[in-house]
C-alpha cells in the first residue's frame, strides 16, 4: 500500500478538481472555498457534470445531500443519477442537484420551530467540505434549513460562527495594520473509545438499548496499575487500527496518531488539525467508519462517554485555534509574549469570553452521558477554568498584580547520560484536569463527550470570541495612542476575568469551595447546565453575532432537554427490565441451588452449613432491596412531569439517582452470586475479552 497514493483517493479534493473542471470555473470554486466569495450559480452544472464523471469512475451509481440534523448524527437520502433517454437512461447529476435536495423536514428535531404538518425543508451545498463516494454513493456535504429559513442542522450555525470571527476578528488586525483576506479556525478532535468482542456485546441489553453498562461490579483489576496506556497494541485491537487508519486516510482523513488509553479496552486516535467545518464534517464520518470497521472485525465500537463505571470515560479533546491565510497564528506567543501585542490582546479577548459565556461553553456539551464522565478519571471537572500554564500565567499575574515578571525560556534537559539526545523541555506544563487549557498556539478544550458532534463547542468558541474581538475593536478604534490603548485593554479585560484563570489541580478538595467563592458555574448535570442557554444574555451574543436567532437559540436548548429525558427514560425502562427479567430471577435461582445444597448437607451431615445460611439470607434480602428500588424507579417515572425543564430535573435528580441506587443493590448480588448464574457477562468478560 503506498499512502501518499492512496491518501484521499475517494475524495473530490483540490487535484481532483483541478484536473476535471475549466481553468474559470476552477478559479471561480477556489474563490468560494479559500476567500469566501458567494459561490456563482452559473458554474454549478460544469461542476456537477464533473463531480458526477469522476463519482460514476469511483463505482458511484447514487448521490446524496448528508447532512447533520439536530441528533448528532448524520443524514442522507440516496438518490440514483439514472435519467430516462428513451428506452435507456444516461447518468446525470443537474447543477439544481447539486446545489440543493429536499428532504422531509417534519421528522427531525426541530425545537418547536416546525409542526410535523409543515414538511419540507432544504439542503443547500457546501462547498467548503469536499464531497466524497462511499459504498457507491457521492456524498455531498450540505447544510439543512427549513421551509421558513430556520437552521435544522449544526453545519449552518457553524459556518455563521466561522463567518462572525473571520469577519471580526480581521478588523481586529486591521487596527495593528496586518491585512488578510480570511481568518480561519482551525480544529483537531482526539476522539477516545473502547472495543470489545460483539459476542459480549450482544449478550448485555444495556450496552445494545443505551450505549453503556447500568449493571456492573468491578473488575479485580481495572486500570490501577497504569500498564494499559501507551501500552502494547493486542494482535485483533492493532489490525483494526491498520484497517481503519487505511480506511480513513482513505476519506483524507489526516488521521495521525493511536494508542491504548488509560482504561482496559480503551483506545484514542487523534487527526491533523484543518479548518473547523471540515473538521467536524470528518469527525462525523469517523465516527461512523470506527463503528463499520470494528465490526469487520468483530468488534463493536463503543463511544458513550462513561460506558463503564470505575474506569475512564471517553472524550473528545478539542484543539481549537485562529489563523489567516497568511499563515499568522493569533494564538502563537512568539519568543517574547509578554511585548507581542497582539497576542495579550488575543488572549485577553478569549479569556473574558470564556468566564463572561462560562454558562453556555459548559453548556454546549452537556448530555447524559457526559454527566457521568465529568470530574474523574482524567476528564475535567464541571467547573469551567483557563489553564495558561507558568509562562503566561506569570505574565498575566505580572499585569493584574503587578508582581515582577522573569522570562522564562525553553531550556535544553537531559537524563545525565552522554549517549542520551538533548530534548527541550517547553516553558510550560499540561494540566489534564483543566477542561480549556492553552497548550503553546492553541487552547484544548477538553470538556466534550466521546460522542458528541465537535460542531456545538466551536459554535460557541467562534461565537462568544467574535463578541469579544467586537468589543475590543469598538473600544480601541481612534485610539490616539494605540499601543498604550490596546495594552490598557487587554490589562483591564485580564483583571475583570481573572477569577476564570485556575493553574492548578481540578480534582483538589479546595477547588469546588474555590470557584464558588469566585462565582464560577458548577452545573453538575445537563438539566442544570442547559438552562444557561435561556438567559438572555447568552441568546443575545448569537444574535450579535448573526450565528442563531433568538428563536434558534431556544430550540436547540429545548431539544437537548428533549434528548436528555428521553435517553435517561430509556436508561431507566432498560434498568427495569434488566432487573425484573434477568437479574432477580437469576438471583433467585441461585438462591433455590443454594437452599436445595443445605438441605442435601443436612440430610447427610447434619452440618450447619452456616456460611450457605448466611448467603442465602443476605441475597434474599438484596433482591428484595433490589425489587424495591425497581418499584421506587417505575413509580418516580409514572410522575416525570410534561414541561421539559421541569421533566429534566425529574429525570437528573430523581430518576438517575434511583438509577443508582438500583444498582449498586445488582452489582454487590453479583460479587455474591455464583459466575454461572449471573446472566450476563461481566466487566472482567468484556473489558479483557480482546486478544
Amino acid at each position: 500500500m503506498n499512502v501518499t497514493e492512496m491518501f484521499g483517493c475517494n475524495v473530490f479534493n483540490d487535484e481532483v478538481m483541478k484536473n476535471s473542471l475549466p481553468k474559470e470555473v476552477y478559479k471561480s470554486l477556489r474563490k468560494t472555498i479559500d476567500e469566501g466569495e458567494p459561490f456563482d450559480s452559473s458554474i454549478a452544472a460544469c461542476v456537477a457534470n464533473a463531480m458526477k464523471d469522476w463519482a460514476v469512475s469511483k463505482g458511484a451509481t447514487h448521490y446524496t445531500h448528508w447532512f447533520q440534523p439536530l441528533t448528532n448524527l448524520t443524514a442522507e437520502k440516496h438518490d440514483s443519477f439514472i435519467e430516462p433517454s428513451g428506452d435507456k437512461v444516461i447518468m446525470q447529476l443537474t447543477g439544481k442537484s447539486l446545489i440543493v435536495g429536499e428532504p422531509d423536514a417534519s421528522s427531525f428535531p426541530s425545537g418547536g420551530t416546525r409542526e410535523t404538518s409543515a414538511a419540507r425543508g432544504y439542503t443547500a451545498w457546501d462547498p467548503t467540505s469536499p464531497a466524497f463516494v462511499k459504498e457507491g454513493t457521492l456524498y455531498i456535504p450540505t447544510v439543512f434549513v427549513s421551509y421558513t429559513g430556520e437552521t435544522l442542522d449544526k453545519k449552518a450555525p457553524l459556518l455563521k460562527s466561522m463567518t462572525a470571527l473571520d469577519t471580526q476578528a480581521k478588523r481586529l488586525l486591521k487596527l495593528f495594520g496586518i491585512h488578510c483576506r480570511k481568518v480561519s479556525t482551525t480544529v483537531g478532535p482526539e476522539q477516545e473509545y473502547f472495543l470489545i468482542d460483539e459476542q459480549a456485546y450482544l449478550k448485555r441489553k444495556d450496552l445494545i438499548l443505551t450505549g453503556r453498562t447500568l449493571f456492573g461490579a468491578p473488575p479485580a483489576r481495572g486500570q490501577e496499575l497504569e500498564d494499559h496506556y501507551f501500552g502494547s497494541l493486542k494482535t485483533r485491537v492493532s489490525a483494526y487500527m491498520h484497517d481503519l487508519d487505511e480506511t480513513l486516510w482513505s476519506y483524507g482523513i489526516f488521521a495521525k496518531s493511536k494508542h491504548n488509553e488509560a482504561a482496559p479496552a480503551q483506545h484514542e486516535l487523534a487527526p491533523v488539525f484543518t479548518t473547523t467545518n471540515v473538521a467536524v464534517d470528518d469527525n462525523q464520518l469517523t465516527m461512523e467508519l470506527m463503528k463499520k470497521v470494528a465490526k469487520k472485525h468483530g468488534l463493536v465500537c463503543l463511544l458513550h462517554e462513561k460506558p463503564f463505571e470505575g474506569v475512564n470515560g471517553s472524550g473528545k479533546h478539542n484543539n481549537w485555534s485562529l489563523s489567516t491565510d497568511t499563515g499568522l497564528n493569533l494564538l502563537d506567543p512568539g519568543d517574547t509574549p509578554e511585548e507581542n501585542s497582539l497576542f495579550l490582546l488575543v488572549l485577553a479577548c478569549v479569556i473574558s469570553s470564556v468566564d463572561k459565556y462560562q454558562g453556555i461553553l459548559r453548556a454546549c456539551v452537556a448530555s447524559a452521558g457526559n454527566d457521568h464522565r465529568l470530574g474523574a478519571d482524567e476528564a475535567p471537572p464541571a467547573i469551567i477554568s483557563v489553564y495558561l500554564g507558568d509562562q503566561l500565567g506569570a505574565i498575566v499575574d505580572s499585569l493584574v498584580l503587578g508582581k515582577a515578571y522573569v522570562p522564562k525560556k525553553a531550556i535544553p534537559g537531559s537524563i545525565g547520560v552522554p549517549e542520551s539526545p538533548i530534548f527541550p523541555i517547553d516553558t510550560t506544563d499540561r494540566n489534564r484536569t483543566s477542561p480549556f487549557a492553552f497548550t503553546g498556539n492553541k487552547f484544548e478544550f477538553r470538556m466534550l463527550g466521546s460522542q458528541a458532534s465537535v460542531a456545538d463547542p466551536n459554535i460557541v468558541l467562534n461565537t462568544i470570541a467574535a463578541q469579544a474581538f467586537a468589543e475590543a475593536v469598538d473600544a480601541l478604534s481612534g485610539a490616539k495612542d494605540f499601543n498604550k490603548a490596546c495594552r490598557e485593554y487587554a490589562v483591564k479585560l485580564l483583571k475583570e476575568h481573572y477569577r476564570i484563570i485556575f493553574n492548578y489541580n481540578g480534582y483538589g478538595p479546595d477547588w469546588e469551595p474555590e470557584a464558588e467563592r469566585r462565582g464560577l458555574l458548577n452545573n453538575k448535570t445537563t438539566a442544570d447546565a442547559v438552562l444557561e442557554f435561556f438567559k438572555q444574555e447568552s441568546i443575545d451574543v448569537f444574535v450579535k453575532q448573526g450565528v442563531f436567532t433568538e428563536k434558534e437559540v431556544i430550540a436547540r436548548a429545548d431539544i437537548m432537554l428533549e434528548n436528555y429525558v428521553k435517553t435517561i427514560n430509556v436508561e431507566a425502562l432498560t434498568t427495569v427490565e434488566m432487573a425484573r427479567q434477568e437479574i432477580y430471577p437469576a438471583v433467585n435461582r441461585y438462591v433455590t441451588e443454594l437452599a436445595s445444597a443445605v438441605q442435601a448437607k443436612r440430610a447427610v451431615s447434619k452440618a450447619a452449613c452456616k456460611y450457605d445460611t448466611e448467603l442465602i439470607e443476605k441475597l434474599s434480602s438484596m433482591n428484595d432491596a433490589l425489587m424495591a428500588g425497581v418499584k421506587k424507579l417505575e413509580q418516580d417515572l409514572t410522575e416525570v412531569p410534561k414541561e421539559q425543564k421541569a421533566a429534566s430535573r425529574q429525570m437528573a435528580h430523581v430518576i438517575v439517582p434511583d438509577m443508582e441506587e438500583v444498582r449498586r443493590v445488582a452489582d454487590g448480588m453479583e460479587k455474591l452470586c455464583a459466575r454461572d448464574y449471573w446472566p450476563f457477562p461481566s466487566y472482567t468478560d468484556i473489558m479483557y475479552s480482546v486478544k
